[in-house]
């Protein structure tokens, strides 16, 4: 039966991806009993927050990270993203399933596994929940330099992730790999969270859509509910310019990386990201199709 209620995860993430099926809010308040404040029935009968209140969002990031990845800091500035968790948990199981097809069905666990996350953002959450899942060495980049001092005082602030994440500042904002990945690294693979939109304007716009969905008022200068800065939320060209150009770069990085790999919110951006692949000779490409909920996100990965 299809999930109705948008306040709720649905069951079509991964497997193994621990928010599968509805929050257990009763959990999450005697975890963080700061979120309490946001609880309430919904128009479903179910217990929920409101998602068009950023800190409403922020507490449940928080309570969902203290209680399944073991994080007890997580404080970000309230002009920085703050992801939805369990969509971004996906993303890391299915790479994982990648690694087991080549690995005799087995994913690999630990810290000889090396990880590269394009643009970690100040909220780190791609390596937070790598390592505390599978244990994988991460290493984030990041072009804003206060959002990459957040994201390393959130590793400071909890001990397990010290040895596990480090933060690296990209210098140049043209480019992905380059000044990042040194001559002697291999990475087994590169993920990334591309900025979606190609203006500030048209992410205003993509703001006030979700607001509307969510049955909100919607103002002219609209509250992100998920926040984010301009260099998280848009590039020139968008999301196809700036994955055509990490296509480019990867080949001189094809030897340092197994897998490259990033998410492609529109569909229709994947039929000319495939024909930048066969120009550049990837040996092989796939696309991985998540679910969550109502929507569908892909994951496009290619080698050498």
């Amino acid at each position: 039966m299809k999930n109705t209620n948008p306040d709720t995860p649905t069951k079509s993430l991964h497997p193994r991806n621990k928010h599968n099926g509805n929050y257990d809010f009763k959990t999450l308040i005697a975890t963080l009993p700061e979120l309490e404040a946001f609880v309430a029935v919904n128009k479903f009968g179910n217990e929920s927050i409101d998602f068009a209140n950023p800190d409403a969002v922020r507490a449940l990031n928080k309570a969902l990270l203290k209680h399944f990845y073991n994080i007890s800091y997580w404080e970000l500035p309230k002009t920085n993203l703050c992801p939805p968790i369990p969509g971004r948990a996906d993303y890391l199981h299915y790479m994982a399933d990648l690694l087991a097809e080549t690995n005799n069905g087995t994913i690999p666990t630990g810290n000889t596994i090396k990880i590269l996350d394009i643009g970690t953002g100040a909220n780190c959450i791609y390596p937070i929940i790598g390592h505390q899942e599978y244990g994988w060495n991460f290493v984030g980049t990041e072009i804003d330099k206060p959002a990459k001092l957040t994201a390393k005082n959130i590793i400071n602030h909890n001990p397990e992730l010290k040895n596990g994440i480090s933060i690296r500042l990209q210098e140049n904002k043209r480019n992905i790999f380059k000044g990042i990945i040194q001559p002697d690294e291999h990475f087994d693979f590169t993920i990334c969270n591309p900025p979606f939109h190609n203006s500030k304007e048209a992410a205003t716009e993509g703001t006030k859509r979700k607001l509307k969905n969510l049955g909100k008022t919607v103002e002219n200068k609209p509250v992100l509910n998920f926040g984010g800065q301009n260099n998280e939320l848009w590039y020139e060209g968008g999301e196809l310019a700036f994955i055509t150009n990490m296509i480019f770069e990867s080949v001189h990085f094809q030897k340092q990386c197994k897998w490259f790999s990033s998410l492609v919110s529109k569909k229709e951006n994947l039929k000319p990201l495939y024909s930048v692949l066969k120009r550049v000779k990837a040996t092989e490409v796939k696309t991985i199709n998540m679910e969550q909920g109502n929507k569908i996100t892909r994951i496009l990965v290619w080698r050498f």
